[in-house]
């Protein structure tokens, strides 16, 4: 198991008697699991999504990485934890608005310990699989708002994370683009990565192994993703006769 949860709470205190937005979560994700998180807006996916990642500190319950548990974490160790085994991808970018493409890139890679060859050669591997290779030297500015959503999955992969955390990794998308993304999405679980990944959109969560919806902070359903067998194609056999 990389992840799971008890009993995960979340209560803002801001509100005159608090705002439960996640109540007694509990939910695992396997070795190499794809899974979507869905359910609607206020719902507390993006919350949750959070709280997995160390942004938010939960009020309660656990939080466990490859069996340690790390919702008990100061900041720092967060910090080094994402660094090393956590990629993720925020609904609104967060690039870094004085770097180029290349450095929002390569820099999660050179946290983590990769030796700058490396890192530059990941770089270029995400960029060409998400059609960016000519905006290397771009600052991220220079970009419409799909092109930076998939920099911030190229910098969210580049580490080469145990766990991809995604926060609408297609809200932002052209068709063209979403095809872009799902693809790389894809090979990253193909290569083995887990991915917890929040989406509206039902074609994004039908790529999925299991969808979990979550509804006013609680898990309302968790199924596995049903796929309709392709048709096998009928073999013919062809029999030549020789006298």
């Amino acid at each position: 198991m990389i992840l799971h949860t008890k009993s995960l709470r979340k209560v803002y205190r801001a509100e005159p008697h608090g705002l439960e937005a996640i109540r007694g979560v509990t939910l695992e994700v396997g070795q190499g699991e794809f899974v979507a998180i869905m359910g609607p807006s206020g719902s507390g996916k993006s919350t949750l999504l959070h709280m997995l990642g160390g942004l938010e500190p939960a009020t309660t319950g656990e939080i466990w990485l490859s069996e340690q548990r790390v919702d008990n974490l100061s900041p720092k160790h967060w910090a080094i934890l994402r660094r090393r085994h956590i990629g993720f991808m925020f609904q609104f970018f967060n690039l870094l608005s004085n770097m180029t493409v290349a450095d929002n890139v390569e820099l999660p890679a050179l946290l983590a310990g990769a030796t700058p060859k490396h890192a530059r050669k990941r770089r270029e591997e995400l960029l060409e699989d998400l059609g960016l290779s000519a905006k290397a030297s771009t600052p991220p500015s220079r970009l419409s708002g799909g092109e930076q959503q998939r920099v911030a999955l190229a910098r969210a992969l580049a580490n080469e994370p145990t766990l991809l955390l995604a926060d609408e990794p297609t809200g932002n998308l052209d068709s063209a683009s979403s095809r872009d993304v799902l693809k790389l999405i894809a090979k990253a679980h193909r290569n083995g990565q887990a991915i917890l990944l929040v989406t509206h959109d039902a074609r994004v969560a039908s790529r999925a192994d299991r969808v979990i919806n979550l509804f006013d902070g609680m898990i309302a359903d968790d199924a596995p993703v049903l796929r309709i067998p392709q048709p096998v194609k009928a073999v013919r056999t062809v029999v030549e006769l020789t006298s």
